[in-house]
């Protein structure tokens, strides 16, 4: 198993090996029928369960998710674990528009400390690219914040590879948190060497697959209403579906055989990967947050890591 520390790129910042995804924690606009009292719990029980770093962003409820992880992370020692979060949406007239613009950034980084009521972020990333800001001018903006202590470690999320270059012309990018699990696995081939070239730490997200990697889907689930995101997912249908249905059978005998669930398996996957150097799992309520942290606890042989990683071999690029 990985050491309990992850250090992020060339920062301070230090992590568990599994983190928090809080966009269901006030992302009011992302999930229906959210309560703010289970999401402070949610967040509470990370944080009572070793969990060391909550990731948001300002586009989870539009500032709502911050507000709420403000409220649920007071109590606790604020040294004892890192806050990631992410800038780029303006709100203009009511639209939203991607800015990078570095005035706007360092903005929405003081923006963000008031409503996570916190005097430093530990992580913050640039959630989406703009069109036009030159992006190693945006990573400029966050490294003088990352100079005087505002922010601890620089990140981008949503990047392609050739934009990455862009951002990291000086070498001040710790951290890229982009789309990667067991069923789409272009990371693979371009990204991964170069962040391990630059020693840049890596986070996916959707780890999941959209509860896909859990085992709660069967052949059965291959219908959704319009209204459902999934209805429009390729990985919810026809015959990418029933590949990913027939990999995930092949890795559930291991599974019962560990007793841990599917999703503890898949998670201390990720933990084991060395590509990988935090998951964060979303969760909408405390019990999911308490049965993924012990991810933590399972250890994978070499050789249950490479079955699992060829069982999903279909997948690579």
């Amino acid at each position: 198993m990985k050491e309990q520390n992850v250090q992020i790129g060339k920062s301070g910042v230090l992590s568990t090996p599994l983190g928090l995804g809080a966009n269901a924690v006030g992302g009011t606009n992302l999930f229906p029928n959210l309560n703010d009292e289970t999401g402070i719990e949610v967040v509470k029980s990370a944080l009572d369960s070793g969990i060391k770093l909550i990731d948001t962003a300002f586009m989870y409820g539009l500032g709502h998710s911050e507000e709420l992880v403000g409220k649920a992370i007071q109590g606790y020692d604020r040294g004892s674990f890192a806050i990631a979060t992410k800038g780029a949406q303006e709100v203009v007239n009511g639209q939203i528009k991607l800015n990078n613009d570095p005035k706007f950034l360092k903005q929405a980084v003081y923006d963000s400390l008031k409503r996570l009521h916190t005097n430093y972020i530990d992580i913050f990333y640039i959630h989406f690219p703009d069109d036009h800001t030159p992006k190693n001018e945006a990573i400029k903006a966050l490294n003088e914040l990352k100079v005087e202590g505002v922010i601890k470690a620089i990140g981008v999320s949503n990047f392609s590879l050739d934009q990455l270059k862009e951002a990291n012309q000086d070498d001040l990018v710790d951290i890229v948190e982009d789309r990667y699990n067991l069923v789409h696995r272009e990371a693979e081939t371009e990204l991964f060497p170069y962040l391990k070239e630059h020693d840049i730490s890596f986070v996916p997200y959707f780890p999941l697959a959209s509860g896909l990697l859990t085992g709660k889907y069967d052949q059965t689930n291959d219908h959704f209403p319009e209204n459902d995101s999934r209805s429009k997912n390729p990985d919810f249908q026809g015959d990418r579906f029933k590949k990913i249905l027939a990999a995930i059978d092949q890795i559930k005998p291991l599974a019962d055989q560990k007793q841990i669930t599917l999703a503890q398996l898949v998670l201390a996957w990720y933990i084991k990967n060395p590509n990988i150097s935090v998951v964060i799992p979303g969760a909408k309520q405390p019990e999911q947050v308490a049965s993924n942290a012990k991810a933590m606890d399972v250890t994978l042989t070499d050789a249950e890591y490479d079955k699992i990683d060829q069982a999903f071999a279909a997948f690579k690029a």
